[in-house]
């Protein structure tokens, strides 16, 4: 449901072209879950270089012209094009962009749409993209991804790894200058569902405190890591009672989370 039924199309055929460093990340890969709160206004795949973007741009316009879509260039630079792609009515745009290959883990293959980014990393990018614009996508994505990916206080945290411009605290100051949106804010957003904004105030007012107590708990030289409870396998924002959570950095590339087991004393 979070694509619509013309990028999921285009997203699916796409596919065919996507590797480990040309994927699907931003808005699209956000939401392609069914529980997501609203559809993307596009489709946009990051490359690990900027001569990857130009090879990965012809690569998919000669494959959708092929099968009967219109591609127009709307914008060009290097490390970024954008165009508009069309079939019949239908239209949407598409994003062909650098970003670094900094990231947690490794991309992801779906077989909906190929290749995507992590969605650690989504959250990761996505509250750091918060940071840096108050847009009122940006402030309800955040919020879906406190609940279904990782607490905000956690990602504040791995954040300052992604970005080392930033500290945690840092981040989340200019976190707490965001969310003052109004109703009509979202008009402009194709929401799968309707938004109850005093609801959602509150809650972010909550993660805040909740993310601040967080910080301040986490131990200075572990700054910028994730962490990874090795029983439960998952991704958590650790409590003091956890006691069998490892810290996990990211590396260009990304890496899958690597414990060694403890030797069995009964052997």
């Amino acid at each position: 449901m979070p694509l619509t039924p013309f990028q999921a199309r285009l997203a699916r055929l796409l596919a065919t072209n996507r590797t480990e460093d040309s994927y699907l990340a931003g808005g699209a890969a956000l939401h392609i879950e069914p529980n997501s709160k609203r559809f993307s206004n596009d489709l946009d795949y990051f490359h690990d270089s900027v001569e990857r973007v130009a090879e990965a741009f012809e690569q998919d316009r000669r494959l959708l012209e092929t099968n009967g879509y219109t591609v127009t260039v709307d914008m060009t630079l290097p490390g970024y094009i954008r165009a508009t792609v069309r079939r019949d009515q239908e239209t949407t745009k598409v994003e062909w962009a650098h970003d670094s290959s900094w990231r947690f883990l490794p991309t992801i293959l779906d077989e909906r749409v190929g290749y995507l980014l992590h969605p650690i990393d989504l959250a990761v990018n996505k509250v750091l993209a918060l940071a840096g614009r108050d847009e009122p996508r940006d402030f309800l994505d955040t919020l879906h991804v406190h609940h279904e990916t990782l607490p905000l206080g956690a990602l504040c945290w791995a954040a300052a790894g992604k970005d080392p411009g930033f500290t945690p605290l840092s981040l989340l100051e200019l976190l707490r200058r965001r969310g003052k949106v109004r109703p009509e804010d979202f008009s402009k957003l194709h929401l799968a569902t309707p938004v109850d904004l005093s609801a959602m105030k509150g809650d972010w007012h909550c993660a805040l405190e909740a993310a601040e107590k967080f910080i301040y708990s986490r131990p200075p030289e572990e700054i910028g890591c994730l962490y990874y409870a090795t029983r439960r396998k998952m991704f958590v924002e650790p409590t003091a009672d956890m006691k069998d959570v490892v810290p996990h950095y990211g590396r260009p590339g990304g890496v899958l989370p690597r414990v060694l087991e403890a030797p069995d004393e009964h052997r």
